[in-house]
């Protein structure tokens, strides 16, 4: 049993600088949760305190049914691999993935047959004579991961073990750890900056800033239904658009206006409950790079909202296209398949795809819809 519970947890540092206030999570067992977030938002410190590695300041943590507030690391069944490796220079491969088992004084026929079953599923058999200045980033981060999975930890808690990687490593590495978290079936607390992981490998994604849990749910619930603006914002890459804009009330039926637009509000997004409070009041309009179609999609007019816009840049992905527009004074992106053959400086019509569009109260940043 290895569920994590954290419950109204603190963390203050030496004059009174909270940066953990009341955080409340309950992992379950088995579950690959990712934190994620900006620096300085509490990801990491809050994965060294279920490491016990940080000092709780207040509230209760337990790690199965066992409160463990004050147990040392080493007592509390789990295993941590770090950003930069903290391999031993002058050991083997072997040797470092062993250390752990040597200092706990398993017998050495258990320990051969650990290393070299963990060596057999990262694929670093033919590695184990090598030392750490021969490797290369990602198969330095195997031997960390390693020297984790030999311990059979009921935990494993990984703090942004690939931002020392350049991005094709990082794609690869990406998918081990996922591989690996099948085939140990047991719990991991993945700490990461980059949302691109994060929506990649986690059953579950924690969203944080400042110290706060923004949101806590699957990366597609995140994507499809963001809580408020910054959640929105942070998950995605383009990020979504965010418009300012006004609602208004028209024959019993509501239009969200921006610039010299306005469009109706498709019915499915809500009533006279949800936006009559806000007629008149700023909004946000959030719309995905995605959902807004070129002119050369020939889309139907039906339920989109048309604009014109001056093409800023074209940029072109690979598969896909990402053009940036200037409409009015507002910035926005598109993201649509390569083949779009209009250039910078052109005017050209886009759709926003009024079924998939988010608003926002401008004033507290919390959605109104989806």
């Amino acid at each position: 049993m290895a569920s994590i519970s954290l419950r109204n947890i603190d963390k203050t540092y030496p004059g009174n600088v909270q940066v953990i206030d009341h955080l409340n999570l309950e992992i379950k067992d088995k579950e690959f949760i990712i934190l994620v977030g900006p620096s300085g938002c509490g990801k990491s410190t809050t994965l060294r305190m279920i490491a016990g590695l940080e000092e709780i300041t207040g509230g209760e943590m337990y790690i199965g049914d066992r409160l463990v507030n004050d147990v040392p690391p080493k007592d509390r069944d789990i295993a941590m691999v770090f950003q930069n490796y903290a391999l031993y220079p002058h050991m083997t491969v072997y040797k470092n993935i062993a250390f752990g088992l040597q200092l706990r004084k398993v017998p050495k026929e258990e320990i051969d047959r650990k290393v070299h079953e963990a060596a057999k599923i990262l694929d670093l058999e033919h590695l184990l004579n090598r030392k750490p200045r021969a490797l290369s980033g990602g198969q330095r981060q195997r031997v960390a991961l390693g020297r984790a999975m030999v311990r059979d930890p009921s935990v494993f808690l990984l703090d942004e073990p690939l931002s020392n990687l350049d991005a094709k490593l990082r794609t690869a590495m990406r998918t081990e750890i996922t591989r690996l978290h099948k085939r140990l079936d047991t719990t991991f607390v993945y700490v990461t900056h980059d949302q691109t992981e994060a929506m990649t490998m986690g059953d579950r994604i924690v969203v944080m800033k400042d110290g706060y849990i923004q949101q806590a749910d699957t990366p597609q619930n995140l994507y499809d239904y963001p809580c408020n603006l910054f959640v929105a914002g942070f998950i995605g890459a383009p990020q979504m658009n965010f418009i300012d804009a006004t609602i208004e009330k028209k024959n019993e039926q509501y239009y969200v206006k921006f610039l010299e637009y306005s469009f109706e509000i498709p019915k499915e997004k809500g009533d006279a409950q949800t936006f009559e409070k806000y007629v008149g009041r700023p909004i946000v309009l959030g719309i995905r790079p995605e959902d807004i179609m070129t002119d050369e999609q020939h889309v139907d007019a039906k339920n989109k909202g048309v604009i014109r816009a001056q093409i800023d840049i074209v940029e072109l992905m690979g598969a896909e296209v990402y053009i940036y527009l200037l409409c009015g004074d507002q910035k926005l992106v598109v993201r649509t398949p390569s083949g779009y053959h209009k250039q910078a400086g052109e005017t050209a019509q886009f759709a926003l795809d009024m079924s998939k569009l988010h608003l926002f109260d401008k004033e507290t940043e919390k959605a109104i819809c989806h």
